[in-house]
């Protein structure tokens, strides 16, 4: 099966995409691309799915840069491709061509930056701790020490789960309304004392409130469409064991 990836309008000056899950070598719970390299998935079947993603990016696999997620605000800077080393981060940036950034996620945010002109790209993985806590701004602070434009920045929140599948309790919106009251505009009433978050749609916000140049998302539902996505709150409801990785990639 083909391997299939997302690309936004706003990117068009980079070879970027969002991956889904389709043309990838795992099965079972993992059936699809997960590239994962956590999961109890095999480890020979995460390594081809690797390959596959990094060859329709145009590039080796030797040349994917990513990081050990943590869901913090930290961001690293890529010149060179130690795959030895995976610092936990949850943003990097890049001014080297060659080099393919990636993130994973399976409902937080894969977000991927670039500024063209510049020769600047980032990518960055926003869960909402990670989001809620900063990773989008420092990324984009990241790119501005490149040598980026903030003003001349496009980003893209890649498929994340959407507000309609996220419920979330009282304790939840409680953390981000301390943070700042207005973000009540991100929660909708749901059954009894719960909540639906629109991650994305916070993620957008605190994006276009950084001041970058151009920013949107592509509105796909990780958690509702099983089929394209991995979801891990899909593989919690389920009771499974374990659950796949998409992956995003940008590169100059």
């Amino acid at each position: 099966m083909t391997l299939e990836f997302l690309t936004s309008p706003l990117l068009s000056g980079v070879t970027h995409g969002f991956f889904t899950r389709k043309g990838g070598a795992s099965s079972g719970v993992f059936a699809g691309l997960n590239c994962g390299q956590g999961s109890s998935d095999q480890a020979e079947a995460v390594a081809i799915n690797r390959t596959r993603a990094a060859a329709a990016m145009g590039v080796g696999v030797e040349a994917l840069v990513n990081v050990n997620q943590v869901h913090s605000a930290d961001v690293v800077v890529a010149e060179t491709v130690n795959p030895a080393e995976r610092p936990r981060a949850d943003g990097l940036v890049t001014a080297t061509p060659g080099l393919a950034l990636a993130v994973l996620a399976a409902d937080c945010q894969p977000v991927l930056f670039a500024d063209t002109r510049a020769g600047v790209v980032g990518a960055a993985h926003a869960g909402w701790r990670g989001a809620l806590d900063g990773v989008l701004e420092a990324t984009v602070d990241a790119m501005e020490r490149l040598g980026a434009a903030r003003d001349s920045i496009s980003a893209v929140i890649g498929p994340s789960i959407s507000q309609a599948a996220y419920e979330v309790g009282p304790e939840f919106r409680a953390t981000f309304l301390t943070s700042d009251p207005e973000n009540a505009r991100f929660f909708v009433s749901g059954t009894g004392d719960r909540f639906q978050f629109d991650l994305s749609g916070y993620g957008l916000h605190r994006l276009r409130a950084a001041g970058v140049g151009q920013a949107e998302r592509t509105g796909h539902c990780t958690y509702s469409d099983e089929a394209r996505f991995y979801s891990y709150r899909r593989s919690q409801h389920r009771r499974e064991a374990d659950y796949g990785r998409l992956i995003s990639i940008i590169r100059l």
